[in-house]
C-alpha cells in the first residue's frame, strides 16, 4: 500500500506543463497528464442552469460572421507582415558533429542584433558551451552564429546577441507598462512550431494565472513545441509575452512571460560579456534566490488544518497551492483510507531537469475492525514502501536520511528528514519530510513534504515549520 510519490501527485493534481522546448529533447523527456474529461453540452441542448434554450438566441447572437472571420484573418495577415523579418530560429548544435541538439523560437529587440528567447531553449550554451554553439536563422534563411549574454532561471529568459552583423537588425518593440491588457484582448503569438516553419496564433488574454509562483500571462491559444522564445505581440505588433508553456491536459491553455521581464534582462545585457564558460555559478546564485522567495513565502503564510477524523494536518494556503482529495478506497475493504495531494506552481528549469518544486501528500487511515495488530502491519508498511534516491545520478546524490522521534505539541510523529545534493550546485539540496503519527492503535495520519532546490538552512526552518503544524484534537 505505498504512500502516493511524486509521479502520481502530478498526474492527479493535473498541473504537468510542457515546456515548449527544443524538439530534440523536450519532447521525448516529457510525460503526459492524466486529462481531466470536460463536461460539455451539445448545441441546442439545455444549459447547465436548466433553463430551454432560445431559437436565435444570445448562443447564435454571439456566433462569429463571415466579416468577423475575415476582420480576424486580415489582422493575422497583418501581424505576419509585420513581424516575420524581426523573427529567428534559434538552434543549438552539437559542435564536433555540427548537428541540431534543440530548436526553438526569438525576436531582435536591439539593431545591434540582441534576440529574446527562453533559458531552457538555450541552457546547453549556458551550461556546456565547450559542446554546443549557437546559430538563428531568418524567415529569409540567413543564418548567423549567436553568443549567450544572460538569462533569467527564475522567468526562463535568455538574450543571445547575433554575432558579425553588418547591417542593422529590424527590431520588435515592447508595449509599454502603462498600457494594460483588458480581459479578452487579442494577442498574436508568432514562432516556428515543430520546425514546420514561422507562424502566427490567434488567442485572447485571459489575465494572470492563479497561483503561478512568477507571473505569467493565460493565453487562450495554440502554442506548441519550437514557439519557445518566440514573442507574442498586440494589434498594433508591440511585444507583451513571451511564449513559454503550455498545459498538457487542456486545449488552447497557454503561458506567457510578461514583457517586462524580458525587458529588464534586455537591459541587464546590454552591456555584458559573452558567456563563454559553463554558468553554473551563475544558475546557482539565481537559484538560490528562489529558494529565499519560497521559504519566505512559504514560513509568512501560515498553514491551513485540514481535518481527518481527530487529526488536523498541515496543508498550504490557497494562494501557494493546488489541493486535491479522494475519499474512502474500496480496494482496501476494513480500512478508511483518505488522501490528500497538493503542488505549488513553482517549478523552474535548470538545464535538462526542473528544480523549485513542493508538494505535499497525506494518507489518513481509519480501521476499528482491524486491531491493534494488523493495522500497525498496514500502517508500517506503508511508510516503508516511500520511495527515496537511494542510487545518486549525474544531477544529485544519494539520500542522507535521519529518522528520530519527535513531539511537536499534541502529535507524537515518527519523522523522517532526507537531503540529496545537486552536484553542480553547490549549497542547494532536495528534502524530503516523512511524517507518522504514533499515538493511536487504528488510527494514523501519514505526511510527505517535498522540495527540490533549498538550501540547509531553509530546509530546516520548512521541516520545523511542517512538523509544528501537525496536530491531534481530541473528542470533547
Amino acid at each position: 500500500m505505498p504512500f502516493p510519490l511524486i509521479r502520481p501527485l502530478r498526474l492527479a493534481t493535473s498541473s504537468l506543463l510542457l515546456l515548449l522546448c527544443a524538439l530534440a529533447h523536450a519532447q521525448s523527456a516529457s510525460q503526459p497528464a492524466a486529462a481531466n474529461t470536460p463536461v460539455t453540452r451539445p448545441a441546442g441542448s439545455a444549459p447547465v442552469d436548466g433553463t430551454a434554450p432560445t431559437p436565435g438566441g444570445a448562443a447564435a447572437a454571439a456566433a462569429p460572421t463571415a466579416a468577423d472571420a475575415a476582420l480576424l484573418s486580415r489582422d493575422a495577415r497583418r501581424i505576419y507582415e509585420l513581424s516575420r523579418d524581426k523573427l529567428v530560429q534559434i538552434r543549438t548544435l552539437l559542435r564536433n558533429a555540427d548537428t541540431q541538439a534543440s530548436i526553438g523560437s526569438g525576436f531582435f529587440v536591439s539593431a545591434d542584433g540582441l534576440i529574446v528567447t527562453n533559458f531552457h531553449v538555450a541552457s546547453q550554451l549556458a551550461l556546456e558551451p565547450e559542446r554546443y554553439r549557437g546559430v538563428y536563422v531568418t524567415m529569409e534563411g540567413l543564418e548567423g552564429e549567436v553568443e549567450l549574454l544572460a538569462f533569467d532561471v527564475q522567468r526562463d529568459l535568455a538574450v543571445l546577441r547575433a554575432k558579425g552583423r553588418t547591417a542593422a537588425a529590424p527590431v520588435l518593440s515592447f508595449r509599454p507598462a502603462p498600457e494594460a491588457l483588458a480581459q479578452g484582448e487579442r494577442i498574436y503569438s508568432l514562432g516556428n512550431p515543430l520546425d514546420i516553419g514561422f507562424a502566427v496564433t490567434e488567442g485572447t488574454y485571459n489575465g494572470l494565472v492563479k497561483r503561478s509562483f512568477y507571473p505569467r500571462i493565460f493565453f487562450g491559444g495554440t502554442l506548441n513545441p519550437g514557439m519557445s522564445g518566440g514573442p507574442a505581440v498586440d494589434d498594433a505588433g508591440r511585444v507583451l509575452g513571451v511564449n513559454v508553456a503550455k498545459r498538457l491536459d487542456g486545449e488552447q491553455v497557454s503561458f506567457l512571460i510578461p514583457a517586462e521581464f524580458a525587458q529588464a534582462l534586455v537591459q541587464r545585457a546590454a552591456n555584458a560579456e559573452p558567456i563563454t564558460q559553463p554558468a553554473y555559478g551563475e544558475m546557482t546564485k539565481q537559484l538560490m534566490g528562489h529558494q529565499q522567495l519560497l521559504t519566505d513565502r512559504f514560513l509568512k503564510a501560515p498553514f491551513r488544518e485540514q481535518r481527518h477524523g481527530n487529526y488536523r494536518v498541515p496543508v498550504p494556503d490557497d494562494t501557494l497551492a493546488r489541493c486535491w482529495g479522494s475519499g474512502r478506497d474500496p480496494g482496501f475493504p476494513g480500512l478508511n483510507l483518505e488522501r490528500t495531494q497538493c503542488q505549488a506552481d513553482s517549478d523552474v528549469v535548470a538545464g535538462d531537469f526542473n528544480t523549485g518544486a513542493v508538494r505535499l501528500a497525506y494518507e489518513a487511515y481509519n480501521a476499528p475492525t482491524l486491531g491493534a495488530v494488523r493495522f500497525a502491519r498496514v500502517f508500517s508498511q506503508s511508510f516503508a514502501n516511500e520511495q527515496l534516491p537511494k542510487r545518486g545520478n549525474r544531477h544529485q546524490t544519494a539520500a542522507e536520511c535521519s529518522e528520530r522521534y519527535v513531539d511537536p505539541g499534541s502529535l507524537p510523529l515518527r519523522a523522517v528528514v532526507c537531503l540529496s545534493a545537486y552536484r553542480k550546485l553547490p549549497g542547494l539540496y532536495n528534502m524530503t519530510i516523512l511524517a507518522a503519527s504514533v499515538n493511536q492503535p487504528t488510527q494514523g495520519v501519514l505526511g510527505r513534504l517535498d522540495v527540490q532546490g533549498i538550501a540547509f538552512d531553509n530546509g530546516m526552518k520548512l521541516a520545523h515549520h511542517y512538523l509544528q503544524a501537525f496536530r491531534w484534537e481530541a473528542a470533547p
